[in-house]
């Protein structure tokens, strides 16, 4: 395993600030003899400020662990922190607002509104949390994702990558502690997913994010700081860009 912060215990001390952390993570299915143990004791400290790829063939447990991570799913056992803040034992209602007020969310699927425009789509997460939309942040992200003359749109009548981009706007709307991505490249093709990538990136170089992004795709992977690869609902290698392996 090659030396890196993630591999640092989420208990040891360490001056680099995390995006989050896991202590001995589980996640089990079912019961008995049909159970299926889908994470199995995942401890990781994943670091602030940098662009990590959770990468891991299909079933590897890859999803489950960004789920159980930012408290859309709850783990079986162990415990997650989110910046400083525990959410292992948050009830539904605190859950829902750190998500929304601390984690941005990019999917596969989009997952945009369809009658709403681009640009409500973008400031709804502000809306829900009755936060009011800072106008030159919303300017500054629209004209780096080249949303700017989309904004009136609905989401039919753009395209895949635009529509994406919409989504990393929404993600970043906030200033989330950390943006979590769920297979973003999946349903775009080669020229919008290198775009994507590159926002991805510019937003850890230059608006100082920390993003996580699960994928099983090596060339998108290979975008990243850090690379941890789960095998069989565990940390099989933990790889820092730059380092021989």
């Amino acid at each position: 395993m090659s030396a890196s912060v993630m591999a640092v215990p989420a208990t040891s001390s360490t001056t680099i600030p995390s995006a989050v952390r896991t202590v001995d993570l589980t996640k089990t299915y079912g019961s008995g003899a049909t159970a299926v143990r889908a994470l199995r004791s995942v401890t990781l400290n994943i670091p602030a400020e940098r662009f990590t790829a959770i990468m891991g063939a299909s079933g590897s447990g890859k999803s489950t662990l960004l789920h159980c991570m930012t408290g859309l799913d709850s783990p079986t056992s162990g415990r997650v922190w989110i910046g400083d803040t525990e959410i292992t034992h948050l009830d539904d209602d605190a859950l829902t607002q750190l998500r929304r007020d601390h984690v941005g969310f990019v999917f596969q699927s989009f997952n945009l509104m369809p009658t709403m425009t681009a640009a409500d789509n973008i400031t709804l997460p502000l809306r829900l949390s009755h936060r009011k939309v800072d106008k030159e942040w919303f300017d500054h992200i629209t004209g780096m994702l080249g949303l700017t003359e989309r904004l009136r749109h609905k989401p039919s009548e753009l395209s895949g990558g635009q529509q994406q981009r919409v989504a990393v706007a929404r993600a970043l709307m906030t200033r989330p502690d950390v943006i979590v991505a769920d297979e973003p490249t999946g349903a775009l093709d080669s020229h919008a997913s290198d775009d994507l990538l590159a926002f991805l990136r510019h937003c850890v170089d230059d608006l100082g994010q920390s993003v996580v992004m699960v994928t099983h795709d090596r060339d998108a992977a290979s975008r990243a700081d850090d690379i941890i690869t789960v095998t069989d609902g565990q940390v099989s290698n933990t790889h820092r860009q730059g380092e021989q392996a």
